[in-house]
């Protein structure tokens, strides 16, 4: 029977039958399985990802029996009857690639939500600080020890360092617009942006909503509107977006630049 991690019997499902799978793959070899990500800071709704994090004794090569394995599990997700099959979204992770960010321990399975995503190996660079930050703080237990006892505590200078080594990425938007490519996407950007802001703002990290609030509340207009528009956004996700939406999402990423 599946555990009611949401009021949603589909995502409770889905997370059972995810987590029944990685066990039958992994067995004593995996450490703990977590949910992250919106479910974990309990701002989880209809238009939201199912984040999970996977923390195996040692790294998983692309060319491994137990990488095919996996991969062929959520080929098999993907095509359940649910509209969740295809919102799963997460790594399967070393326990010392976990522990704290290491340049030479970065490259690990990863899964991202969407159509046609398939699993393969992710670089899990310095941002993904913020998932180990949402893991230790708020993970939740599905399989394992907490978080606290795998991650090590990060610190607001780790959080500060690794907002602004994300800029170079938002910079890639202001010289190639056309990498925006749906109402989806805009909305990821400008709620992005709002988390990063936030993040170096407050020295933490919270929720899309949460960090879209103050957002408004903080810069007031044009922003507020924009903020707005993105939030609505994301129930649209595969909608054309507007050129006027891109023109001011490119200045609040050129305003945040600029900061």
């Amino acid at each position: 029977m599946a555990m009611s991690h949401t009021v949603n019997s589909a995502v409770n499902a889905l997370i059972g039958e995810l987590q029944s799978s990685i066990h039958a793959i992994i067995g004593a070899d995996l450490i703990g399985l977590y949910l992250d990500g919106s479910l974990a800071l309990g701002d989880f709704d209809a238009d939201s990802d199912i984040d999970f994090v996977a923390v195996v004794t040692d790294d998983i090569p692309r060319d491994s029996e137990r990488f095919v394995a996996l991969h062929a599990m959520h080929e098999r997700i993907t095509i359940l009857d649910t509209p969740w099959a295809i919102q799963l979204e997460g790594s399967y992770i070393s326990a010392r690639g976990l522990r704290r960010h290491d340049p030479a321990l970065t490259w690990h399975p990863n899964i991202e939500r969407g159509r046609g995503e398939r699993l393969k190996m992710t670089d899990h660079d310095a941002l993904w600080v913020v998932h180990r930050q949402v893991l230790r703080e708020h993970g939740i237990v599905l399989a394992g020890p907490h978080p606290r006892d795998l991650i090590d505590p990060v610190d607001p200078e780790q959080l500060r360092s690794a907002m602004h080594a994300g800029m170079p990425w938002l910079a890639i938007f202001l010289h190639e617009p056309t990498k925006i490519t749906s109402r989806g996407y805009q909305s990821y950007l400008v709620l992005t942006v709002c988390r990063m802001r936030y993040t170096l703002a407050h020295n933490t990290v919270v929720s899309k909503p949460v960090a879209a609030r103050w957002a408004q509340a903080t810069l007031g207009e044009p922003w507020s509107g924009l903020i707005a528009r993105a939030w609505s956004g994301r129930s649209n996700p595969d909608q054309p977006v507007d050129a006027s939406e891109i023109s001011a999402t490119l200045a609040f990423i050129r305003m945040t630049l600029d900061l």
